[in-house]
């Protein structure tokens, strides 16, 4: 019998202002019916968290025991910021026909483009039914992963002969299926359906989850891989990274995207990113980007996917050359086990998902096998089939990214326009040996909202009408440390990460240090960092050199950072002991088995990784190739 609490819980979140007239402060969680799209589970976990009681406490009492609680830094505190999170998200989030009631208050614009018809934007890249053409199916090679790496083996294997099958765990999305709402297009092009959260709760994890894996929801950066992080690669013993078919390779890569700096259009948080650098004495550079001249006022919704099909991921690029070269292709298809007899792979134990939510055993049989499936779930599989060695799993490097909102006088409308556009180098090299990338996000409304601050619900509620004035920044930091995958009671992955290492530590105090100089020599009013720690700066009521000095006090391993750019997790290189593949991408302990993706890479490198990963990938198809004759 319910309590009561899950809806006191929403209440207390997302509560209206009594006689408050504002279609925000006035509407509460309740009014929305977000307990109604709660989990299941969430009752029960509220009530041991917050106990049987809550519901009947005063609302001011509830506040105080809510934070309280999260204050204590345990899991029931974890699953609570979890929970807390998620109505807020709901609460800004939900839509009927299109819109949410609360965007008009805060200037949030909502869907602009009806999405494409099917007619119009027809999916091209044909795919396998399990249910029709049997549960065994035959090939050259099995690619296990459609994104940056996978999809640019899988092109170039095919191209060259080889019959190749693709496996995709998520599904199928392009731009007809994308309603430009965070909610619905994040669930269908995200791992795990949006945010995956580490053991503890210190680091959100977001990854592709769609046929074109990260490249379908990434920010479009495409930087190259720096000279020294070449070298430092190469002594670890990638074999060409340092050598001109590395350069050749990045060449044919930017040329197949299409990667250019006139199509770069600053909005106006970029912008003003770029005269605060100026302003502080730093040099800043237009970002290259994966995508031609468009109109610049649709971009804001392209980390669910480009609706307008400008943004040149590899579903449109290298898995539709493959597709187009004959690869087959089965999408809702999880491999579970890399078949391994006498040391060599013969391919692939996988399940595949009808429409019904109904799953059939499929097995590929190939005597090559890329993983490809990203940093998280490429180990896991590797785990599970009890292949790589000790390694598997060890050193996921994350490039932890801390966020620090900047509040102005002027509208910003950092939901509109291009993701990213700018960036510096200057902080790339810090004197303790840490770095970091100042860029600019798009202004996710939910992600915003359910990260930001939160001391009692009017007080988030009022820094929610601020976001139309928002200059949305974070930094994405290069990681000393590293975290690891591990397997889970069904099998399943699960992220372990603390930050611990005192090279990191230092770099989140600096990093956070120096994108708050960069907002104030912006000329914000306020700024405030995600939560926690959930700092708050006003220029009218504290020194800014206090502010900073309470930044430099935080205690940054209680700290929650995410992370767009998980790799590292299957390495390359010459020791077994340290690395999953040798350096030329194949494992040290599974002839045929080769890792394709992030996962390879022996070293974080600092800038967005995803022309080096597919860089790398083209190196691997080339061995691969070799290997063959």
């Amino acid at each position: 019998m319910s309590s009561g609490v899950l809806e006191a819980f929403c209440d207390t979140v997302v509560p209206a202002l009594d006689g408050e007239p504002s279609a925000l402060l006035g509407v509460s969680a309740l009014d929305l019916g977000v307990p109604a799209r709660m989990s299941p589970e969430a009752e029960a976990a509220l009530a041991n968290a917050l106990g049987d009681d809550f519901a009947s406490l005063a609302p001011a009492d509830r506040v105080v025991r809510l934070n309280s609680r999260v204050a204590v830094g345990d899991e029931a505190s974890y699953e609570l910021r979890r929970l807390r999170a998620q109505v807020i998200a709901l609460t800004y989030g939900l839509t009927e026909d299109g819109r949410n009631p609360l965007w008009a208050a805060i200037g949030y614009p909502g869907p602009v483009t009806p999405p494409p018809t099917p007619e119009e934007r027809p999916k091209r890249i044909p795919v396998l039914d399990p249910a029709e053409g049997g549960s065994v199916v035959s090939a050259d090679v099995c690619v296990i992963g459609s994104g940056a790496g996978g999809a640019v083996i899988a092109a170039r294997l095919q191209e060259a002969g080889l019959s190749v099958v693709i496996l995709e765990q998520g599904g199928y999305t392009s731009e007809s299926d994308l309603l430009q709402e965070e909610l619905h297009d994040g669930a269908r092009t995200y791992l795990n359906g949006g945010l995956l959260w580490s053991e503890t709760g210190r680091m959100g994890v977001l990854a592709g989850g769609t046929l074109g894996g990260g490249t379908f929801v990434n920010s479009l950066v495409c930087l190259r891989l720096p000279e020294d992080v070449r070298a430092t690669w190469a002594e670890h013993g990638v074999q060409g990274i340092d050598e001109p078919e590395f350069d050749e390779a990045e060449d044919a890569v930017c040329r197949r995207l299409g990667v250019n700096t006139e199509a770069t259009v600053p909005n106006t948080s970029n912008r003003l990113m770029s005269e605060a650098l100026e302003a502080t004495g730093r040099r800043w550079l237009l970002l290259p980007r994966n995508a031609p001249a468009h109109d610049p006022r649709l971009c804001g919704y392209c980390n669910g996917g480009c609706q307008q099909g400008q943004k040149q991921s590899t579903l449109l690029t290298y898995l539709q050359d493959a597709a187009d070269a004959g690869a087959r292709f089965m999408v809702e298809c999880r491999a579970e086990r890399i078949l391994v007899e006498d040391g060599r792979t013969v391919g692939v134990e996988a399940f595949w998902t009808d429409r019904h939510g109904d799953a059939r055993a499929v097995t590929v049989e190939a005597p090559i096998v890329v993983v490809a499936g990203g940093s998280i779930e490429t180990p896991a599989l590797l785990l599970r089939s009890g292949i790589g060695g000790p390694a598997v799993g060890e050193n996921l490097k994350l490039h932890p990214a801390w966020f620090l909102g900047g509040v102005h006088d002027r509208p910003l409308d950092a939901w509109t326009g291009q993701i990213q556009a700018v960036t510096s180098f200057d902080f790339r090299y810090l004197p303790h040996g840490g770095g970091f990338l100042p860029e600019c996000v798009i202004l996710n409304l939910c992600f915003w909202t359910s990260s930001m601050p939160w001391g009692d619900g009017i007080a988030h509620k009022r820094r929610v009408l601020e976001l139309g004035t928002t200059a949305s920044w974070h930094a994405v930091t290069r990681d000393h440390g590293s975290g690891r995958v591990v397997l889970g009671p069904t099998g399943r992955a699960v992220v372990q990460w603390e930050l611990e290492d005192t090279r990191d530590l230092e770099t989140a105090k600096v990093a956070n240090v120096e994108l708050a100089r960069l907002h104030e020599a912006a000329g914000a009013r306020s700024i405030f960092t995600f939560d926690p720690p959930g700092l708050v700066w006003s220029r009218e009521e504290e020194p800014f050199d206090r502010f900073l000095d309470r930044l430099r006090a935080v205690d940054w391993r209680r700290a929650v950072a995410y992370s767009a750019h998980q790799m590292c997790s299957a390495r390359m290189g010459t020791d077994p002991t340290t690395s999953v593949a040798d350096g030329r991408g194949q494992l040290h302990d599974a002839r045929g088995v080769w890792v394709g993706d992030a996962s390879a890479l022996p070293e974080a490198p600092g800038v967005n990784p995803m022309i080096g990963i597919m860089s790398l990938a083209f190196l691997t198809a080339s061995r691969i190739l070799d290997d063959v004759g």
